[in-house]
């Protein structure tokens, strides 16, 4: 890394720093002022939140009971900030008075199978949280992601990320290290919740709909036949909760193309489930169906 982009890790860091020190409720009371802003000015993405709470619930809940969710969800991604630059400055012992882990029995009994771990995540709660509190639960774990545009600042996540042993594997060619770290015996963790492209995915249900997911995940799984563990970190007041779901059983009848949409469904059920009861901490601002089945044939005109 250059030194002008040195220079900006450090003051990015700096900034984080000086946010984590902030007493929580005067934190509180910046995000809930700094929120009140957002959702009135960003139409964009207040739209894209009401749009998707609509196309999820609004079968079921009234447009006013949505608009608040979509605050709501807006409200704990303005949250994030701050917790980023309180957790930055914490010890893991520290930490880990404010974790409660549960159902850790799940993973516990999916990595003595001896294949180590696929683990089903989504941007839940604070998910820049998953990898720096994974290891209170014991285990080495994996995230792959996405490197960010922005060096300086993704230099910053690299360290949040990985400072207490976690490791990041970056999604271009990343199947040799996956399959490495699996045989290692690790938990290796994907975001499997954002819209992909239709050569990336498969179209399957998500709220009723159908949304093209990724399909890489069913692919590793079918591939290495480790067992598929949902986790998520969900945030509880003051406290934050890592919940660990029971095994996913892996469909294989044969029919490969039957058996990625199968389970790459059963993932997508995962994360709904988790959605349904925490549905405003999820990030609703993403445009989760943004990519449309293709269709070779003209409709026909209705008369």
């Amino acid at each position: 890394m250059n030194t002008c982009n040195s220079f900006l890790t450090r003051l990015i860091t700096t900034l984080f720093q000086m946010i984590g020190r902030i007493p929580d409720p005067i934190a509180d009371s910046l995000a809930r002022a700094g929120v009140k802003l957002w959702f009135r000015i960003d139409n964009k993405h207040r739209n894209i939140a009401i749009q998707n709470l609509t196309r999820a619930f609004g079968h079921e809940k009234s447009p006013d009971q949505i608009r608040a969710l979509a605050f709501q969800s807006f409200y704990n991604i303005m949250r994030i900030p701050f917790e980023i630059g309180w957790s930055d400055r914490l010890t893991l012992p520290e930490l880990y008075r404010h974790v409660e882990i549960r159902g850790l029995h799940h993973v516990q009994a999916a990595l003595a199978k001896g294949r180590g771990v696929l683990a089903l995540t989504a941007h839940m709660g604070n998910w820049e949280l998953l990898p720096v509190v994974a290891p209170l639960a014991g285990f080495s774990a994996d995230i792959i992601y996405r490197p960010l545009d922005f060096l300086p600042l993704d230099a910053f996540f690299l360290h949040l990320r990985t400072r207490f042993g976690a490791g990041l594997i970056p999604n271009a060619h990343a199947m040799r290290k996956i399959l490495r770290q699996l045989k290692n015996g690790h938990v290796v963790a994907l975001l499997m919740d954002q819209n992909v492209d239709w050569y990336e995915g498969v179209f399957v249900e998500f709220f009723n709909h159908r949304a093209c997911t990724n399909k890489g995940f069913a692919l590793l799984a079918m591939k290495t036949r480790a067992p598929v563990i949902p986790i998520f970190l969900i945030r509880n007041q003051n406290r934050y909760i890592i919940e660990f779901c029971a095994e996913l059983e892996l469909i294989l009848t044969g029919d490969r193309t039957h058996d990625i949409e199968a389970n790459t469904l059963q993932y997508n059920q995962a994360i709904e489930a988790v959605i349904r009861r925490y549905p405003d901490q999820w990030f609703w601002v993403h445009q989760r169906w943004k990519t449309r089945p293709f269709c070779p044939w003209p409709r026909e005109v209705e008369k």
